[in-house]
């Protein structure tokens, strides 16, 4: 670990033996409690409108077993929230709020729960289906620049781990490896890929983590927002190409997303869910969870099937 490096909740989960659990998908619970979250800021809408629905989601979660939870700030940034008419002052601090949240969700629990600040890809911010593609059309320059602020801004509020999530390209990998290389707070990356080798621009997994092979910030490399049975191969082309760093899966819960009209179809039983999650440790991943549509029933199934423990 770097000289500089704070340690956290995090860092000392990632020193006990077994596996550290993460929780489910944030939209997926809120959405089960009835909140909507149509607009373009998604989850982080209702850090305006609703901040106890957050809270009651977090602590779902954590009920389930989560051993790490991550803020309602995903889709949040400066730029997002200008387009409602808040300066970035009160952008800031809406995303400070949802660490707040996070905090009251595990101090009510009695819980010691890490937190990690989640924050998404560029494309993200666009709500155009961009995150999913890495076909921005702007300069690293552009991506280096949104995602300074909010690094900067998590990276001096105690959350216990930076989570970035859901990065579909090389060039803002290549972007968020140098913008880490300065911070004091731990750090995780995650990405979004297309099959069981590639993220979802086309570039290799391999060549992407290399990028991060003594990384002095970064403590671990994942894969989520991503169909479960391409877990255990993309994770072993992780931890080849990074051995130095842990590895994580936090995939969807393999069911088919249907644009036309907004529905999922398939289903993926908790079960189902955790005992997959016993090849992704197999396979190399020290931190498990889920992503879309993975609620606290199958983050209880993995912590049960995974041996952890409840809080």
């Amino acid at each position: 670990m770097s000289r500089g490096l704070r340690q956290t909740a995090f860092t000392r989960l990632l020193d006990r033996s077994g596996p550290v659990l993460l929780d489910g998908g944030l939209a997926t619970q809120l959405e089960a409690q009835g909140c909507d979250i149509k607009g373009d800021l998604w989850s982080a809408g209702l850090l305006r409108s609703d901040p106890d629905a957050i809270v009651a989601a977090h602590r779902a979660y954590i009920d389930a077993g989560a051993q790490c939870i991550a803020t309602a700030s995903y889709q949040a940034s400066q730029e997002g929230f200008a387009a409602l008419g808040l300066s970035a002052e009160e952008a800031d601090s809406l995303m400070l709020f949802s660490v707040e949240l996070a905090q009251r969700a595990r101090d009510a629990a009695g819980s010691d729960a890490a937190i990690a600040a989640s924050m998404g890809p560029y494309g993200a911010m666009l709500n155009d289906g961009s995150e999913y593609s890495g076909n921005y059309a702007v300069s690293a320059d552009v991506l280096r620049k949104f995602h300074r602020t909010r690094l900067q801004l998590f990276d001096a509020s105690g959350v216990d781990v930076l989570g970035f999530e859901t990065i579909p390209s090389l060039c803002e990998t290549e972007v968020l490896a140098e913008l880490l290389q300065n911070c004091s707070t731990p750090a995780w990356v995650s990405f979004s890929c297309r099959d069981n080798r590639c993220i979802s621009d086309g570039t290799p997994l391999a060549e992407i983590a290399k990028l991060f092979s003594g990384h002095p910030t970064v403590l671990a490399l994942g894969i989520n927002c991503t169909a479960p049975l391409y877990m255990p191969p993309l994770l072993r082309e992780l931890r080849q190409a990074a051995p130095d760093k842990h590895g994580m899966a936090y995939p969807n819960s393999g069911e088919t997303y249907n644009a036309d009209d907004g529905s999922w179809s398939g289903t993926v039983t908790p079960l189902d869910y955790s005992d997959a999650a016993q090849e992704w440790v197999v396979a190399g991943a020290k931190i498990v969870g889920g992503c879309c549509r993975v609620g606290p029933d199958h983050i209880r199934a993995m912590a049960s099937v995974l041996g952890q423990q409840a809080g």
